[in-house]
């Protein structure tokens, strides 16, 4: 019997420094309750989209940075959106900027359940950009100055029974494009990837050799291929447009592990894509073209498999 779980991505058009945190999470509990009108199972929020992209500023100041993090998760500025999702019986992945309470700063995300309870946590490793800001540069790429690395690994978890106890994993934007987190997802047998992403629709550390189209190619591309080689359903999500003057590429994407594209965003706007998605047709690559227990020692990777329950291949 088919393992199908309908999947949906909710891209997210500009998030402007002066939108309220109100009229922010207004829009993304229309594209809550746009998707699971649709049937969506599981909803896939952007990184970061509580708030403006605020990496790409120069902050000197702690008292305003500290008003573009989260203490906890969730929290009154965003308790709406657990809700109502949980009203609707609709899952989520929200990435966040998230402030603990030893004051340590990370780019964030959290899958959470159709009964409102977490079910994982994932902090961003790859932090693209720089500390210190680019002399001259309208705009700055600078979420090594704001955020730590991701300090928990990638912990594969399990969905709940109505998502037919999926093997999830999460990233977070640039991680996409490495294909290391992917890898170590994929030996703890993931069967579905989610991921959010704010990427500048030009090259955010100078130089004219990236377009708008060319970088849009790589976001996907990678989706695709990671997708491919790891045998996993995937969803990324942009937020996409000119936020505060600056370019977001789109190109939002729920891929299949047969690396296809079977739905992808056509604006730059607030918009749902949707896929129903057979867990099952994970089994061709894991099985077949990517079986570890045949081209790999699966004794190495006993440990990081048994975290989620899963029994290496005989």
């Amino acid at each position: 019997m088919p393992r199908i779980l309908t999947l949906a991505g909710a891209q997210t058009g500009p998030i402007q420094r002066a939108d309220s945190r109100a009229h922010t999470l207004d829009r993304l509990i229309a594209l809550l309750e746009s998707a699971a009108t649709q049937g969506a199972q599981l909803v896939v929020f952007p990184e970061l989209p509580l708030t403006t992209f605020f990496p790409r500023w120069f902050i000197e100041s702690t008292q305003e940075l500290d008003t573009y993090f989260e203490r906890a998760m969730p929290n009154p500025n965003c308790q709406r959106l657990f809700d109502r999702a949980r009203e609707l019986r609709v899952g989520f992945h929200l990435g966040y900027a998230e402030l603990t309470p030893e004051g340590r700063r990370f780019n964030s995300a959290i899958t959470v359940g159709p009964d409102g309870q977490i079910l994982g946590k994932y902090r961003k490793v790859h932090l693209p950009g720089s500390v210190e800001p680019r002399p001259g540069a309208r705009f700055q790429q600078l979420e090594k100055r704001y955020f730590e690395y991701g300090d928990l690994g990638f912990p594969a978890f399990r969905g709940p029974t109505e998502w037919h106890r999926a093997i999830m994993g999460m990233l977070i934007c640039n991680d996409r494009r490495w294909p290391e987190g992917w890898r170590c997802y994929g030996l703890q047998g993931v069967e579905v990837m989610v991921m959010g992403y704010n990427s500048a629709a030009y090259d955010p550390n100078g130089g004219e050799s990236e377009s708008a189209e060319l970088r849009t190619q790589h976001s996907t591309m990678s989706v695709q291929a990671n997708a491919y080689m790891n045998a996993t359903w995937a969803v990324a999500v942009a937020k996409a447009g000119n936020e505060d003057g600056s370019g977001l590429i789109g190109g939002s994407c729920i891929v299949s592990p047969n690396g296809i594209i079977v739905a992808q965003a056509k604006t730059l706007g607030d918009e749902v894509i949707l896929a129903e998605a057979d867990l099952d047709d994970c089994l061709q690559g894991k099985e077949k073209m990517f079986n570890f227990a045949q081209h790999r020692r699966p004794e190495h990777y006993r440990r990081i498999v048994e975290q989620v329950g899963v029994e290496p291949p005989a």
